[in-house]
């Protein structure tokens, strides 16, 4: 079983990545795992037929895990393929599996219903509710859920091989022993990259350079700070205010540092999310 990670951003995307999808392949069966913001576009460079997709496997509710169902109903639906055949997107078109938590179908359909497109997701894929304690077969693959703690109602998924090849999806969860026992003799692989990453920033001593940038971008904090503290203090009409030690001025240097912050934020932004 291949695995790979289209996208594992949180709930926005970082520059160029995607939110949660994930790329499950097993001999002939291709199944996506999540389809959060950016996913798609991801999902297209690794494959161009996305249209090969057997099935969808959504954990939970949030945005930024199903989201990019969206563009993806629009390409089926008015793939290349599908407008010369003359074929009309209608429900229960033939298309990939979509295999959603309790209540996504009404929920899909809210959120495309906002303009006017209620039946969008039901006229790509075929859309169906999983059993939290039931099992869903994907060509070679089998797919059961377990309950996991989060803000909304989520599911960690397993997904399992004839050859007992076995991956868990912790879906978005707080710690706890549910998904412990259910994970119990998966394959490490997910964990195995994510913790190779991880150490990826040790060999490379990211944390040294972060702290030296962090504290050079402090110095010219402060020096833009007590530069601009008299200027800042006449546009604000603050003429009552002494000099830069007078605690008056705090709302001053408030104002100040909140509008640097607020233009650092693409650099801070960039080191935080190597």
């Amino acid at each position: 079983m291949r695995f790979t990670v289209l996208g594992k951003s949180p709930a926005w995307e970082d520059t160029g990545g995607a939110c949660s999808g994930y790329l499950v392949e097993e001999q002939e069966t291709q199944l996506l795992l999540e389809c959060g913001n950016g996913v798609f576009g991801k999902l297209r460079e690794r494959m161009p037929d996305y249209s090969a997709i057997d099935a969808v496997v959504v954990s939970h509710l949030h945005a930024d895990h199903w989201l990019d169902l969206i563009p993806f109903s629009y390409a089926l639906n008015y793939s290349p393929s599908r407008v010369h055949s003359g074929e009309m997107p209608i429900a229960g078109s033939a298309g990939p599996a979509l295999w959603g938590p309790p209540g996504s179908t009404d929920a899909f359909g809210r959120v495309t219903g906002a303009w006017g497109s209620e039946e969008l997701l039901a006229t790509a894929f075929e859309v169906n509710e999983y059993e939290p304690d039931g099992e869903v077969s994907v060509g070679g693959i089998s797919v059961t859920f377990q309950p996991v703690p989060h803000y909304i109602k989520t599911y960690a998924i397993s997904l399992v091989t004839a050859n007992g090849s076995r991956i868990v999806h912790g879906a978005d969860c707080r710690p706890n022993n549910e998904l412990i026992e259910f994970a119990k003799g998966a394959d490490l692989t997910e964990v195995r990259g994510v913790v190779g990453h991880e150490m990826g920033h040790y060999v490379h001593m990211h944390s040294l350079w972060m702290t030296g940038i962090m504290i050079l971008l402090a110095a010219i904090v402060f020096w833009l700070i007590d530069r601009l503290f008299p200027v800042a203090k006449r546009l604000l009409g603050a003429n009552r205010v002494g000099d830069i030690s007078d605690p008056a001025g705090l709302p001053v240097l408030a104002a100040i540092a909140a509008v640097i912050g607020l233009l650092l934020t693409p650099v801070t932004n960039t080191m935080i999310r190597v």
